[in-house]
């Protein structure tokens, strides 16, 4: 991929300089991201995940519960649950955000979970009122409408944490370091206030929002308040990053974990990954397109990127991947646009406030990325995913118009 003005390419990916969690470009051409996934070739794995144990070790049989474990209905929740429990012997509370966008056979995933793993389990579902009026506030004033979602499931573990006296919490993957390289693995790096804010927030905490609109209440926004400092402190809550000690390759995860436990996948409209955030209608769906504008690339590069640098894509299949994919529509908007009260024309002029101007170009009344990803021959789509196959497996769920579901019946009464 060329440089131009104001951007530069990572020479290995397909990450650019502008991406939203600060990657960096050495002055060989390759980016932070690409550096520290080195790491995963290069480090003592068996060690770390003997600190790993020695840390949570110290946890254990203080509490009745050992740790807090914030799981979903799709990403690594099956993976986490399995080595906090059946590896390291840990009695753990699941908590759950409630999404509220939820596909049904991510519901169907969550009660899977919690039936297989005989864990006790705390949901948060915030009232649909309430979820309605923060998008309508987020969407207008920095163009997402995912922000609830980031927010409740990064503060609702932490307010558990602290409610219920236990210290420990357990994420899976840290982002910042897996994608961009923001940290290495040996950094050892946990969840903090600062990261969740100026990364997973987008720069807005709750206390933000309140001062924004006149709308929101404290009383709307009391579920997305990050526990004071003062409480952190005096239970001692940490949150650590189970990718900091294990191996970290969401895929490999999956395919082991499905043949084990047999919950479902999902083909997804704009990527090829059918494993990762399935739960959810707008994530790879109208959130996607509108990351798309915001940062000139979406899911779809993110996880031609990760499949790259495991070697089980080539560079050219991993553009022609991105080419298929980021050009795809998306069935969601009018589900998205009813419920929250938002008008075409009113999504439309959001859109265009929060494109990047240096990414994208207007000919013609029509707007395309600046770059150009060439291809030297051309290349069948069955071919290259059959390669490196995600597993497809059969939905209990019939097809139907697509709808919020905050919930579903349990798996086993399925």
């Amino acid at each position: 991929m060329k440089n131009f003005p104001e951007v530069k390419f990572c020479k290995k990916c397909f990450y650019h300089s502008l991406h939203p969690l600060k990657i960096t470009i050495d002055s060989q051409g390759i980016c932070s991201g690409c550096r520290i996934h080195e790491e995963k070739f290069l480090l003592d794995w068996e060690k770390r995940f003997k600190k790993l144990e020695k840390i949570v070790n110290k946890f254990k049989n203080k509490n009745f519960y050992d740790c807090i474990v914030p799981i979903t209905g799709a990403k690594d929740s099956f993976f986490i649950l399995d080595v906090v429990k059946n590896k390291l012997g840990l009695n753990p509370l699941l908590v759950n955000y409630n999404i509220h966008h939820n596909t049904l056979n991510g519901l169907r995933n969550i009660g899977l979970l919690r039936t297989l793993f005989d864990c006790d389990y705390i949901q948060k579902t915030v009232e649909p009122k309430k979820i309605r009026k923060i998008n309508q506030i987020t969407f207008e004033k920095f163009g997402s409408i995912y922000w609830h979602v980031l927010a409740g499931s990064t503060a609702f573990p932490v307010q558990i944490a602290t409610k219920y006296k236990i210290p420990l919490i357990i994420w899976g993957v840290h982002q910042g370091c897996d994608q961009v390289g923001m940290f290495s693995h040996l950094d050892e790096v946990e969840m903090t206030r600062k990261y969740r804010k100026e990364h997973d927030l987008m720069g807005f905490e709750a206390e933000n929002l309140l001062e924004m609109s006149n709308d929101l209440t404290e009383n709307d926004l009391l579920n997305y308040y990050y526990p004071s400092n003062k409480d952190i402190c005096k239970v001692g809550v940490i949150g650590i990053y189970l990718s900091n000690y294990i191996k970290w390759d969401t895929k490999k995860q999956h395919e082991e974990m499905l043949k084990k436990y047999k919950y479902e996948t999902v083909l997804q409209e704009r990527t090829f990954d059918s494993y990762n955030n399935i739960d959810c209608i707008h994530y790879n769906g109208i959130h996607d397109y509108i990351k798309l504008i915001k940062c000139g690339f979406s899911k779809i590069t993110d996880h031609v990127v990760r499949e790259m640098r495991f070697k089980r894509l080539t560079s050219e299949e991993g553009a022609f991947l991105i080419k298929h994919y980021e050009t795809r529509g998306t069935s969601d908007l009018n589900l998205l646009l009813n419920f929250n009260k938002i008008s075409y024309k009113k999504f439309n002029k959001v859109c265009e406030k929060i494109r990047n101007k240096k990414l994208w170009q207007k000919k013609k009344n029509n707007f395309s990325l600046k770059f150009e990803r060439k291809l030297t021959k051309k290349y069948n789509l069955e071919e290259i995913e059959k390669k490196f196959s995600f597993v497809k497996t059969k939905s209990s769920i019939k097809k139907d118009k697509i709808k919020y579901n905050l919930f579903d019946k349990s798996w086993a009464n399925k």
